[in-house]
């Protein structure tokens, strides 16, 4: 297998179509072209689907470029200790979703590290986005999130997709707000209770098979007039901190938070929905000594806070 053939290919899957990648390149189209067919023939599997739109990565192609990256990545640093003379950067990288019980595993996970030089990456997105890192972009660890009763829909997908994943752990969504809110000042909240206030919510869940409509339908309720999407987690404290009309479910949150923020975690005792935060990356994949340094802190903030 030629490496140079590899390269192409990863940069094919990049760019999404020939053009692109040989532009990007600097090498002609044919050469390319000729380069990815070779390298299938080899393989003897389909990497790519070609069409009108350009190239898209097929189910054994999306495992063979995970398998290519990590290659290239590696003699990238084997090239760079004996050229350079340098010790390896250490490299982490996680996608997951917004919970303060990650982020606090992070934060004490990033007290670890040492002096030898690192490059750290934390990105707190949707499930889709988590397990595309894994597959298009060099992530190598994840997070996912779901409801337990789409529990198989995962599965499925995950074992086709070439994923290996364990259960972190399960837990109902709690109601943050302001301690100054009035729903704090109430001995039992109920779904009849919420009406009137504002929703804060994470605008981009994600369910495989199912349309994007019917999820949002299912995670976001009718019942409630008012809502505010957002994509990350520090506009969902500024807003739950200086307005006490807004409320907002989430999985259980660190008491440090709590007080720095002025807001009180209550439970709903008609929610009985379970969600699952699974850890996911690649199968065959050999977990590093930062991997596990930050599995070993998300299993402590599990404990202390779930």
């Amino acid at each position: 297998m030629n490496l140079l053939h590899m390269k192409y290919a990863v940069e094919v899957a990049r760019a999404g179509s020939l053009n692109k990648a040989a532009e990007r390149l600097f090498v002609a189209l044919p050469n390319v072209s000729r380069s990815i067919r070779e390298l299938e023939t080899d393989l003897g599997i389909t990497i790519f689907d070609r069409s009108s739109r350009g190239m898209s990565l097929t189910p054994e192609g999306e495992e063979f470029i995970g398998y290519a990256k990590s290659i290239l990545r590696q003699i990238e640093q084997v090239e760079q200790l004996y050229r350079d003379g340098g010790p390896v950067k250490q490299r982490f990288s996680i996608s997951v979703p917004r919970a303060c019980y990650i982020a606090d595993a992070f934060a004490a996970f990033s007290g670890t590290l040492t002096e030898e030089p690192a490059e750290i990456f934390y990105k707190e997105t949707n499930s889709k986005r988590t397990i595309q890192n894994i597959l298009e972009h060099d992530y190598n660890l994840g997070i996912i999130r779901y409801a337990e009763d789409y529990d198989r829909h995962f599965k499925t997908m995950l074992e086709e997709k070439g994923l290996h994943c364990e259960l972190v752990t399960e837990f109902s969504y709690v109601l943050l707000m302001s301690r100054e809110s009035p729903l704090a000042q109430l001995d039992h909240i109920t779904f009849n209770d919420l009406p009137g206030y504002i929703e804060i919510a994470h605008a981009d869940p994600y369910v495989p098979s199912l349309s994007m409509a019917k999820v949002l339908k299912e995670e976001h309720p009718d019942n409630i007039d008012r809502r505010i999407f957002i994509f990350e987690r520090a506009s969902q404290f500024e807003l739950l901190t200086r307005n006490a009309q807004t409320f907002m479910w989430v999985s259980p949150v660190p008491e440090d938070t709590l007080s720095r923020y002025g807001l009180v975690v209550r439970r709903c005792d008609e929610n009985r929905k379970v969600y699952k935060d699974v850890l996911v990356y690649r199968k065959g994949y050999r977990l590093t000594e930062l991997d596990q340094r930050f599995i070993t802190a998300l299993c402590e903030a599990k404990r202390k806070y779930l």
